[in-house]
């Protein structure tokens, strides 16, 4: 994937590498059929960050960032999908998320639940840009909305 090469190059950009990452991350280990998330943190750093690949520049990233939301929504991923499962409004159902789409969900889901250093409107926004970066369509839009009412479940009051 070279949705990498699209980030914003700021002082913030080695953060939104590393969400990006984590999302094609846990991507991978939903597609793999014996997922090992050390494996995949491994191989991404050692093959992908700060690297050209077929023309395409992979930014750095802030590896333990990268490492604590893969292994985090990976393990913890059965905890997280109820939260998403539960933010779905309409007829959707976990069952029919599109596998990237849920992979950018689990890793907002993820931070909005571990992460407690990151703001709410912060996590929502770069989880945004990913979306952004994969679809056109509606998919960042559903992203917003999902991630906003698992923030009203765990992280509830006037700070979200």
């Amino acid at each position: 994937m070279t949705a990498e090469s699209t980030l914003p190059k700021d002082k913030g950009a080695s953060r939104s590498a590393s969400r990006l990452a984590a999302v094609q991350a846990l991507y991978q280990l939903a597609s793999t059929d014996e997922p090992v998330p050390a494996l995949v943190i491994s191989e991404f750093r050692a093959w992908r960050f700060g690297k050209e690949i077929d023309g395409d520049i992979y930014a750095p990233a802030d590896e333990a960032l990268f490492a604590d939301i893969v292994s985090g929504a990976w393990e913890r991923r059965a905890v997280i999908d109820s939260h998403i499962e539960a933010a779905l409004t309409g007829t959707r159902t976990m069952d029919r998320l599109e596998r990237l789409v849920l992979a950018v969900l689990r890793a907002g889901a993820y931070e909005m639940i571990a992460r407690p250093d990151v703001p709410t409107a912060v996590v929502i926004n770069e989880y945004m840009d990913v979306a952004h970066a994969f679809f056109a369509g509606k998919e960042p839009g559903f992203v917003n909305g999902v991630l906003d009412n698992v923030s009203r479940q765990v992280r509830p009051g006037p700070a979200r």
